[in-house]
């Protein structure tokens, strides 16, 4: 398997735990350079590339919810997520935590 083979597959484990974590730290609201800094500072990293479409689409299948502030010198956007969000987050919870149980088994 080359580099940039296991590269890519890196990447897709990271896509859904991207929306994950978005939707995790999204229980109370953020702005986008906030949660950036928030997911980074907890280990994961994340680039505005990545996350300002991610949020889009979260906003468009309704697991998110925003609206636009004027706070300080620009307007910024603030994200929540919404009442299917959370439904969302609490099932998605449950299936990471049994995923991780099951990959620590086959992982050892």
């Amino acid at each position: 398997m080359t580099q940039k083979q296991l590269e890519n597959m890196a990447l897709e484990l990271r896509r859904g735990v991207i929306a994950l974590a978005v939707l995790s730290q999204l229980r109370q609201e953020q702005y986008g350079y906030s949660l950036i800094k928030l997911l980074n500072e907890q280990g994961l990293e994340i680039d505005q590339g990545t996350l300002y479409p991610l949020l889009r689409r979260l906003e468009s299948s309704g697991l998110l919810k925003s609206e636009w502030r004027v706070e300080g010198p620009r307007p910024r956007r603030y994200y929540q997520t919404s009442g299917d969000g959370k439904e969302a987050l609490a099932t998605l919870g449950q299936e990471w935590n049994k995923l991780v149980e099951v990959m620590e088994g086959l992982l050892s």
